[in-house]
C-alpha cells in the first residue's frame, strides 16, 4: 500500500501497539501531525518538549513498554535532550521522534536546524537520521526493538520534513536482524555455579538490588531467593520497589543518602551480590574499600557496567530474572542466621519513626510516612530531585515494583510532575502522587496545563522550604555557610496557582494539620495540590 512517510510513521506506531504519545508540534514535524489526525493514537500535548520526554519515561516505567515522545526540529529537539539523557541514565525504554529540515538543507544552518543525531549520540542507545523514505518501516521496527531489549534505553529517530511527504510502498517488517546486536540473557552456567559456591560459603552476604531488578521483572524471584538463602537486601535509589519496603530482609536504601542499617550491612559483608545496579558514586562511594574486604558478584544485562566502578570477583552478564531462576535451582544455602539477626537488630535500633512536633512547620518525613500508610498497593509515587527525593525514598514504603518513580542517574529537577502525568495515563486506575520541592516543582510547573487538558487526577505534594534545599545544605557543610543563590523567599502562591487551573489546593503549616489534610488530599481521584511549609534548616538525612 502506498503511504507518505508521515503516514508510514503513524502506521508503524499503531503496529507497535502504541496508543499514547507525548509531544509538541512544529513546522518540521507537521506532516506527521497531519497524519496523526487519521489515527486512534492519543496525543498528549505537553507544555514543553522536555515534559514530553519525561512523560514518556513515566509511561514506560509503569507499562514496561517504550514511551514515545515527538518534537520538531531545532529547539524542539534540543528541548527533548534532557529527557533523553535522563532516560538513558536510568535505562528507560523510549523512542524519540524528531522532525528535521529537508535533506537538501541539512548542514546549511537554516532556520531551526540542529544536528540532532550528533547531539544525542553520547546519551542514547542508538539514533537514526532517515535519508530514504523506504527505510522508515525498518528503522522504526529496529528502534522499538533496540529500546526495549537488552539494557533498555532511548532511541532517537530524526526524520527530515521532505522524507515525511515522500511516498513509499509500506511493508512493516515482522522481525529484526541487526548485526552485532545480540543481547545475552541466560548468563554463563559456569559463572552461575561459581556464584552458588560463593553464597554457600559466605557468612555475611548482602544483595544490592538496583533498577535492573525491576526492569527485568525479577522482583518475585529475587525476594524468594533472598528468603531461601537468608540474605539481607539493600537497594539503590532506582532499586526501590525491587523488594517490598516492609519485607523483613529489606534493610532500605544504601549510600550517602541512605539509611544506617543498609550501609552497616554493606560495610560488613563478606559477599556483596550486585544485581542490576550500576554501582554509582552515590550508592557505593567507597566501593573499592568494600571490594578490598568483600568478594563482589555483579549480575547485569550490560557488560559495560561490570567492573566499571568496582573490582568484581564473579561477573555474570545476563537477564537478572533468568540468572536468579538458574541460581535458585542449584543453590545450597549456608548458615546466615546470626548475620540476619544482627542486621535486623541494627535496623530496629536505628529505625526512627517520624514523630509530630510542635513547630510552626511540617516534618517532611512524617507527612510522607503518613501518606505512604494511606496509599494502597496500586498507588504510584513520583518524585522530583533534591531533599524531597531523599525524604520520599527513605520514608515511602514501596509495596510493589514500579511504585516509586524518580530520576536516579541524572538527578533531573523537573522530572517528577511530567513523569507522574505519563504514569497516570499508563496506569489510569492508580492513585499517582508527585512529591516535589518548591524549587524543582517550578522547573515543570507549566505541565499543570497538561494535567488540566488531559483531564487526569494527579496528587501534588509540595514540600516548601523556600530554598534550593540540597544545594543550601552543601553550601552550609562544605562552603562555611556562604550561601549563594539558594534562597526562594519570593515563591508564588502555589495554592492560588493551582486554583487558577481549576484544581483544589491548600497549605498546611504544622504537623497537627497533616492527617486531616491528607484525608482531603486523597478523598477522590481529582487533582489536588497540598503545600507543606518545611523548616529551611531541615536536614536531608
Amino acid at each position: 500500500m502506498k503511504l507518505t512517510g508521515a503516514q508510514a510513521m503513524v502506521k508503524a506506531l499503531e503496529l507497535e501497539g502504541i496508543n499514547i504519545i507525548f509531544g509538541y508540534p512544529g513546522a518540521a514535524i507537521c506532516p506527521f501531525y497531519d497524519a496523526l489526525l487519521d489515527s486512534e493514537i492519543t496525543h498528549v500535548l505537553t507544555r514543553n518538549e522536555q515534559g514530553a520526554a519525561h512523560s514518556a519515561s513515566g509511561f514506560a516505567r509503569v507499562t514496561g513498554k517504550p514511551g514515545v515522545c515527538v518534537a520538531t526540529s531545532g529547539p524542539g529537539a534540543t528541548n527533548l535532550i534532557t529527557g533523553i539523557a535522563t532516560a538513558y541514565s536510568d535505562s528507560i525504554p523510549m523512542v524519540a521522534i524528531t522532525g528535521q529540515v529537508s535533506l537538501e538543507l541539512i548542514g546549511r544552518d537554516v532556520f531551526q536546524e540542529v544536528d540532532t543525531t550528533g547531539a544525542t549520540a553520547p546519551f542514547c542507545k542508538h539514533n537514526y537520521l532517515v535519508k530514504d523514505v523506504r527505510e522508515l518501516p525498518r528503522i522504526i521496527k529496529e528502534a522499538f526493538h533496540i529500546a526495549s531489549t537488552g539494557r533498555p534505553g532511548p532511541v532517537v529517530i530524526d526524520v527530515p520534513v521532505d522524507i515525511q511527504t515522500q511516498k513509499l510502498d509500506f511493508n512493516y517488517p515482522e522481525t529484526v536482524e541487526i548485526k552485532g546486536y545480540k543481547p545475552n540473557y541466560k548468563g554463563h552456567p559456569q559463572q552461575i555455579k561459581r556464584i552458588a559456591e560463593a553464597i554457600s560459603k559466605a557468612k555475611t552476604p548482602v544483595i544490592c538490588a538496583g533498577g535492573g531488578v525491576v526492569t527485568a521483572e525479577a522482583t518475585d524471584i529475587m525476594t524468594s531467593f533472598a528468603e531461601k538463602c537468608g540474605i539481607p537486601v539493600v537497594t539503590t535509589l532506582m532499586g526501590i520497589g525491587s523488594i517490598r519496603g516492609d519485607h523483613p530482609l529489606n534493610l532500605g536504601m544504601l549510600g550517602s543518602h541512605g539509611v544506617f542499617a543498609a550501609n552497616y550491612a554493606v560495610n560488613r559483608t563478606d559477599l556483596l551480590i550486585l544485581i542490576g545496579a550500576r554501582v554509582g558514586d552515590r550508592a557505593l562511594g567507597t566501593a573499592e574499600k568494600i571490594a578490598e574486604k568483600a568478594k563482589i558478584i555483579h549480575i547485569d544485562i550490560d557488560p559495560a557496567e561490570i567492573g566499571k566502578n568496582v573490582s568484581t570477583a564473579i561477573p555474570v552478564v545476563g537477564d537478572a530474572k533468568l540468572i536468579l531462576e538458574a541460581l535458585s535451582s542449584v543453590i545450597q544455602p549456608g548458615d546466615t542466621s546470626d548475620w540476619v539477626k544482627e542486621v535486623k537488630r541494627v535496623k530496629a535500633e536505628k529505625l526512627e519513626k517520624p514523630k509530630a512536633g510542635d513547630k510552626d512547620t511540617v516534618n517532611p518525613r512524617l507527612v510522607i510516612s503518613l501518606l505512604s500508610e494511606r496509599l494502597d498497593t496500586s498507588a504510584i509515587l513520583a518524585t522530583e530531585v533534591g531533599q524531597n527525593q531523599i525524604w520520599a525514598a527513605n520514608n515511602f514504603t514501596a509495596k510493589r515494583p514500579g511504585a516509586f518513580i524518580t530520576s536516579g542517574g541524572l538527578g533531573t529537577m523537573g522530572y517528577g510532575l511530567p513523569a507522574a502525568i505519563g504514569a497516570k495515563l499508563g496506569s489510569p486506575d492508580s492513585t499517582v502522587v508527585i512529591v516535589g520541592g518548591d524549587g524543582s516543582f517550578q522547573m515543570s510547573m507549566p505541565e499543570l496545563g497538561t494535567i488540566k487538558q488531559s483531564k487526569i487526577g494527579i496528587k501534588i505534594l509540595i514540600l516548601n522550604n523556600s530554598r534550593l534545599g540540597m544545594v543550601r545544605e552543601i553550601q552550609k557543610n562544605k562552603y562555611n555557610r556562604r550561601y549563594s543563590q539558594v534562597f526562594m523567599n519570593d515563591n508564588p502562591d502555589f495554592v492560588k496557582l493551582a486554583e487558577a487551573y481549576g484544581f483544589q489546593a491548600e497549605k498546611i503549616m504544622a504537623d497537627s494539620q497533616i492527617n486531616a489534610a491528607l484525608d482531603r488530599f486523597l478523598a477522590d481521584d481529582s487533582t489536588y495540590l497540598l503545600e507543606c511549609i518545611v523548616d529551611p534548616e531541615e536536614p536531608t538525612i
